[in-house]
């Protein structure tokens, strides 16, 4: 999928683009989930050349979430995939999603714990990598498909660290590197996210949000119960299969 590179001795200048004309270029961080998914497409309605970053990190559906990042990024003409494994989160553990003694829990959408499916500190691990990315290939952005649900349990996917993160950013960079850290959809819910991606024609057949399995999808899970929750309030069919489809009582407007 990279684009062909031309080589660096060619000495016919006449045809390259001038500054104003490059496109500007951001990597999204896709896990193959319909958060991210809807991110990369919002990414790219704004005029962005995209650069697309999957990591595994020993999860439990890692290979189907790597199966959609590779479709999503072939359907969305993304200029790069770069596919990163790394272990290390598997090793140091503490997660439902990486240590198969930790069961994942079923569905409780309206605790305000942070639930066993948090990897500790996932999200500083996942950016620095993105960052990396970015400034080795003069990107101007990266995206990230956090949203207010995901910061109401998940200590990192808040704004406030989102805000820290990106001044890191700019003190651990070179002078001249400008990378902003994109949250299209921090203050939004997942109805939300569903709305707008269907709103941009988002393939959410090619996209997985399952905790437990690789298909189906178990249904009862909270990524699952999100998922289904959302669909049904925009009155939309989730097109992925699942074991069990609960209804889901909707959720009160804050």
């Amino acid at each position: 999928m990279p684009p062909s590179t031309q080589n660096p001795q060619t000495t016919d200048t006449a045809a390259e683009p001038t500054a104003e004309q490059q496109p500007k270029r951001a990597v999204v961080l896709v896990s193959g989930g319909m958060d991210s998914a809807t991110t990369a497409y919002e990414a790219r309605d704004q005029g962005y050349e995209l650069y697309f970053l999957h990591t595994s990190y020993g999860q439990r559906t890692e290979s189907k979430e790597y199966d959609c990042a590779v479709e999503l990024a072939e359907i969305v003409g993304a200029a790069e995939f770069l596919h990163i494994e790394t272990d290390h989160l598997r090793q140091i553990g503490g997660s439902a999603l990486t240590d198969d003694e930790i069961a994942v829990g079923e569905a409780a959408l309206d605790s305000q714990e942070i639930p066993d499916t948090y990897v500790p500190f996932r999200n500083a691990n996942l950016l620095s990598m993105a960052v990396s990315y970015a400034e080795a290939n003069n990107c101007e952005a990266v995206f990230v498909g956090a949203h207010s649900e995901d910061f109401a349990g998940y200590p990192d996917c808040r704004p406030a660290f989102f805000e820290a993160f990106e001044t890191m950013v700019e003190v651990g960079t070179k002078p001249e590197t400008e990378i902003s850290i994109e949250v299209p959809f921090v203050e939004a819910t997942k109805t939300e996210i569903a709305d707008r991606g269907v709103d941009l024609e988002v393939p959410f057949e090619h996209t997985w949000s399952c905790y437990r399995d690789a298909e189906p999808a178990c249904g009862t899970c909270d990524s699952c119960a999100f998922r289904l929750q959302a669909f049904d309030q925009i009155g939309v069919r989730d097109p992925i299969e699942y074991a069990e489809r609960p209804e889901y009582p909707s959720r009160k407007a804050e």
